[in-house]
């Protein structure tokens, strides 16, 4: 993994965008990242009804979408708000 990008520990459900959110840093710049519940939900292969089902299944997929979001991030594959965006 590329210490120049850190994760923080803390995720936080978006009911509205329907996605996840946490936060990467680099080069002292905060990043947010967005997973969607849909590409949650195909990871674990189920549908999930409670924020805590979802923040559960965030959890267990967070080494993976952590090296997806660096990928992304060195790639600059930014979206209009510079957020990153799984799923």
């Amino acid at each position: 993994m590329n210490q120049d990008i850190l994760f923080a520990d803390i995720q936080h459900w978006d009911r509205e965008k329907q996605a996840v959110s946490f936060p990467a840093q680099q080069a002292g710049a905060l990043i947010t990242c967005w997973v969607s519940l849909a590409w949650l939900q195909q990871q674990e292969a189920q549908t999930f009804s409670s924020e805590a089902e979802i923040l559960a299944a965030f959890a267990a997929s967070r080494y993976d979408l952590e090296e997806l979001a660096e990928a992304l991030i060195e790639d600059e594959a930014f979206n209009a708000d510079g957020d990153i965006e799984i799923g």
